[in-house]
This record gives C-alpha cells, sequence and structure tokens, in this order.
C-alpha cells in the first residue's frame, strides 16, 4: 500500500534522536532547528520523559472519560501553575485541530452564535472534520463553510469594529505569533481591543497557543507579552513533546454541562503522563528562560546574515525572510550541513522551532551554516 502523497518528504529515514539532534539510519547525526513543527518542547528522548512514559504503559496507558484518571487532575494542576491559569478549566483532547474545533464548540455554545472572526493567514486546524478555519486555498477544503467565517487583516481595529457592528459574533480567533504564514504578530494594542470588544458584546476571545505556546515565545503563552487574558486558550504540539495531546482553557465564566462536548482518547492517562513531565521539565530546567536568553541571541546573530530582508518573532519561533527564495538554502542546510529547518507559506521565510533546550553553541553552527550556504 502507498502513502497518501499529499506532502513532499525529505529522502532521509530517522530513527532515532537525542537532545536537539536526530540521526537517520545510516547514523548521520542532524541538528534540529524545527521540532516537527515546534513539537518537540524538551528534546529529543528526554531522559525523565522516557522514564514517566514508561512507569505509566506498565501501570494504564488507557481508558475512556468515564471514569477518574488521577493523573488528569496532576496534569491540571501543574499546567494552571507554570501559566498562570489556575482559575481556569482544562479540556483535554488530541490534537491541535481538535483543540481549536472544540474552542469554537465552547463559544457557540455561550452564545449560541455562529459568526467567528479570523485573521488572513491564519492557520487554526487542517485536520478537523468540522473546522478548518484558515483562508489558504491548497488547505482550504471545499466543503468548509465560510459563510460564518470573516477573515480579516492584522492590526486593522476599524474592520474589526465594523464586523462587531455588523454582525453578532459569536468568537474571535487569533494567533498571537502565526507560524505557518512565516511569523507574524499582532500588536499588543490590537490584541487588547480584540478583548474589549469581546467583553462588550458577549463574544469569546480565543487565543490560538498551539504553536507559540508552552514557553516558546519566552512567556508561557505569547499573548502574556500583550497583557491580555482570553476567555479560551487553544494547547497542542509541544504539549506532549511528541506524544500526541492537545487541549483548551476555559474562563470561569464559561459553565460546563454534561454531553457539551466529548472525546475519546482525550486525557488518556499515557498523554497526561507526557504532558505532565514536560511541564515538570520545563520547570526544573528553567526552559522558558531559556528560550528569551537563546532566541535573543538567536535573533540578533540572524539579523548579521546576508541578504536578509526581515527577522521577525519572539524567544524560539523565528522567521528568517530573505531577499530570495529559500528552497535551495534549506536543501543546503538539510543534505551538506545536516541541519533541519521549517519553511513557511511565504516562499522567502525559513521558520525556526528548536526545542527550548538549544543552546547559544548550536545557534554558532546554524548561522555559520547558514552563511556558508549562502
Amino acid at each position: 500500500m502507498k502513502l497518501f502523497d499529499v506532502y513532499p518528504l525529505f529522502n532521509i529515514n530517522l530513527v532515532r534522536g537525542k537532545g536537539c539532534c536526530v540521526y537517520d539510519d545510516k547514523n548521520t547525526k542532524y541538528l534540529d532547528f524545527y521540532g516537527g513543527h515546534a513539537v518537540i518542547s524538551i528534546g529529543h528522548a528526554h531522559e525523565y520523559y522516557v522514564k514517566k512514559l514508561e512507569e505509566q504503559l506498565h501501570q494504564l496507558s488507557f481508558y475512556s472519560n468515564s471514569v477518574h484518571i488521577e493523573n488528569q487532575q496532576q496534569l491540571a494542576d501543574k499546567l494552571g501553575q507554570l501559566s498562570g491559569y489556575d482559575d481556569y478549566q482544562l479540556f483535554l483532547c488530541n490534537s491541535g485541530a481538535e483543540a481549536v474545533e472544540n474552542a469554537l464548540k465552547i463559544a457557540s455554545f455561550h452564545n449560541n452564535r455562529k459568526k467567528v472572526i479570523a485573521f488572513k493567514g491564519a492557520f487554526h486546524g487542517r485536520t478537523s472534520g468540522a473546522v478548518a478555519v484558515t483562508d489558504n486555498p491548497k488547505i482550504k477544503p471545499p466543503i468548509n463553510d465560510d459563510a460564518h467565517v470573516i477573515f480579516l487583516d492584522f492590526n486593522d481595529e476599524e474592520s474589526l469594529q465594523n464586523a462587531f457592528s455588523e454582525n453578532e459574533i459569536c468568537a474571535v480567533i487569533i494567533e498571537p505569533i502565526q507560524g505557518v504564514n512565516g511569523i507574524y504578530e499582532p500588536s499588543a494594542e490590537f490584541l487588547q481591543f480584540i478583548q474589549k470588544l469581546c467583553n462588550e458584546n458577549n463574544a469569546l476571545f480565543i487565543a490560538d497557543e498551539i504553536q507559540c505556546g508552552y514557553g516558546r515565545s519566552g512567556k508561557f503563552f505569547a499573548h502574556q507579552f500583550a497583557n491580555v487574558q482570553p476567555d479560551v486558550i487553544t494547547m497542542a504540539k509541544g504539549m506532549g513533546n511528541g506524544f500526541p495531546i492537545a487541549g483548551i482553557l476555559i474562563h470561569p465564566k464559561v459553565t460546563a454541562k454534561y454531553g457539551m462536548l466529548g472525546t475519546t482518547f482525550g486525557g488518556a492517562p499515557l498523554a497526561c503522563a507526557a504532558g505532565l513531565a514536560v511541564l515538570e521539565v520545563i520547570e526544573k530546567e528553567n526552559l522558558i528562560e531559556n528560550a528569551i536568553e537563546v532566541g535573543n541571541y538567536l535573533i540578533e546573530q540572524c539579523k548579521q546574515l546576508p541578504n536578509i530582508k526581515e527577522v521577525r518573532g519572539k524567544g524560539l519561533m523565528i522567521g528568517i525572510e530573505f531577499n530570495f527564495p529559500i528552497k535551495e538554502l534549506r536543501d543546503k542546510l538539510v543534505y551538506e550541513h545536516h541541519i533541519f529547518v521549517g519553511n513557511s507559506n511565504n516562499a522567502s521565510t525559513i521558520r525556526l522551532l528548536p526545542s527550548l533546550t538549544i543552546t547559544k553553541k548550536e545557534v554558532d553552527l546554524l548561522i555559520n551554516a547558514i552563511k556558508e550556504s549562502i
């Protein structure tokens, strides 16, 4: 049987990883500055993480959500502590697409409305059966109902105000740092304006932190730089360091009801063990502090590169836009220098999303490789 060929693959067969490196079947070592779309938050095969997963495998790896699972509450407690949202409610699911879908369900149940405001270049879930909130025609299925989604430009307060004036808005969903589109940020003032309009109009403010959350930006959530408090926060990717786990944080003003949301695999013991181990490593190893320190160093080094148009991002979520398409450069980095980096919808932008454990020494290796490749 063939795999369904919907995205290109490097001709490399990875078989293992350790820290910020991965190895192929020929034992070639690659420096990983992409982390599988920001999934690898604490490094490949972290010893503590592996230990906790192994312990859980010998106890209980799965049961449905019809019984109490102790480490669900342990995960919720630690997440509330580290994120600063200990008064919020947690719903666990399996992927970012599910997190977005459930966030929109929550909003619709809350105010009985349908219209959602999103932003151009947004990416809020490719795999969801019911929701694919994106304006990218390459990945938006024809069946997707755009009648309920209004796409606006970042930082356009007038259009946002008009959208609220002309419609009964259910929710506004925004990435505090856009990832797939090439690392773009709304202003802090714009995020604050979204919160103001949502509060005034009984709409829910949804912050999509699936890629930019979990310490990657240098704060636990990227929206915290703007001093806003969303009603719903979506999480996934770095939450499990490669194990499928996702969730949403929900403001206490939203009342839970039986049957409101459901999930088969969400909150399974093995997933919770992975999620809890990630949080414990982030806390013990001060990885959020490392993200901002090494991230600032990386940004400054990137700005010194030749042929640079712009460097964007915060912490360890960085876009380097060159004044030429980056496909050839990316291939050189992979095949000649053995360094993985990411691309984006912007053909001239490289995305850097390494583990939060990355060091300045590894940054120097990347920068030198880019200079040589250019």
